[in-house]
């Protein structure tokens, strides 16, 4: 099938984060341990970041124990981090579920009107890097959570987010040292993705992304079986939405059965494509993830292993 779609834009970068500045922590998803959003909080403040914690962030959902608290509320905290003018940021405490069951319920002229600022999440949360890139038009940060175990602990989740916040220009070349290309070349163009079963979850849902074509498509998931991915992937071909995509760069595919069988899926349903896919590229949930910026202009060197950005991810 072939679906006419316009190229992949490069969208507004944000402002890079200076010390001292205010950045607001909410859960668009599921529910946030307490103990670990304080530890969270703890590394941010050590960068000299000052975070300020949403009032529903530690809220349980009383019938549905997968969300942090209600729909509403959870849309109410998004919406007025993101107006508030004294916050430079909004990081998301964890993923899970219910992004897409409060998207809606968000005001996207109030936070279009709001100004760019930094967001920053995965998993999950990719419903909202969709929604910042179509409705917004805003770059966005594939990077780790606040109260994610893996950042908490891991030196090199934690240092690659700092210096893209506050250092942007010291990161313009991202490399995992583990990467290897399924199909060699290089490939221009900007930066989309995220978890592949929310982009495929995403196909006929309102202000949906039309497709992928020009861009380099950068995707990751959890919990997915080889068969599973196959269907996902399946039916991202059969829409169209992988027409004219530049290149692929694949991520961690934790709990998805045994990688041989995994990395066979890809050959098979991406290899046809005939442009540049690299694998093991070192963001989503494995350990130490990699932060990876959404609406830029970059290549991928599938042979190198690396993303080069043609300009810093933030301003």
């Amino acid at each position: 099938m072939t679906r006419a779609t316009t190229p992949t834009a490069e969208l507004t970068r944000p402002a890079r984060l200076a010390a001292g500045a205010r950045v607001a922590v909410v859960a668009p998803s599921g529910p946030v341990p307490e103990e670990r959003l304080e530890a969270g909080l703890d590394i941010l403040r050590g960068w000299g970041l000052d975070p300020v914690v949403a009032p529903h962030v530690l809220d349980r959902h009383t019938e549905f124990a997968y969300l942090a608290g209600t729909d509403a509320d959870r849309a109410a905290d998004f919406q007025a981090a993101w107006c508030d003018p004294d916050v430079a940021a909004v990081l998301c405490a964890r993923g899970g579920y219910g992004a897409q069951r409060m998207i809606d319920l968000l005001d996207w002229d109030a936070i279009r009107e709001a100004g760019p600022k930094v967001f920053v999440g995965f998993s999950d949360i990719t419903a909202l890097h969709e929604a910042f890139a179509t409705r917004v038009g805003l770059a966005t940060l594939h990077g780790p959570m606040v109260a994610a175990a893996d950042f908490l602990k891991n030196t090199r989740s934690q240092e690659h987010l700092r210096t893209t916040l506050l250092e942007p220009e010291s990161v313009r070349t991202i490399a995992s040292g583990e990467a290897a290309a399924l199909v060699p070349g290089k490939a221009r163009g900007v930066t989309l993705g995220g978890c592949v079963s929310l982009l495929a979850a995403e196909l006929g849902t309102p202000h949906a992304r039309a497709g992928a074509r020009g861009g380099l498509l950068l995707i990751e998931d959890i919990g997915e079986e080889a068969y599973r991915l196959d269907r996902i992937l399946t039916q991202l071909l059969r829409s169209g939405w992988l027409d004219g995509v530049a290149g692929v760069a694949l991520g961690s595919w934790v709990d998805c059965g045994p990688y041989e069988r995994v990395r066979a899926v890809f050959a098979d349903r991406l290899g046809a494509l005939g442009v540049p896919v690299v694998e093991h590229f070192g963001f989503g949930h494995a350990e130490g993830t990699l932060t990876m910026p959404f609406g830029v202009r970059a290549e991928l060197d599938a042979d190198a292993g690396t993303l080069t950005l043609e300009e810093p991810a933030l301003r």
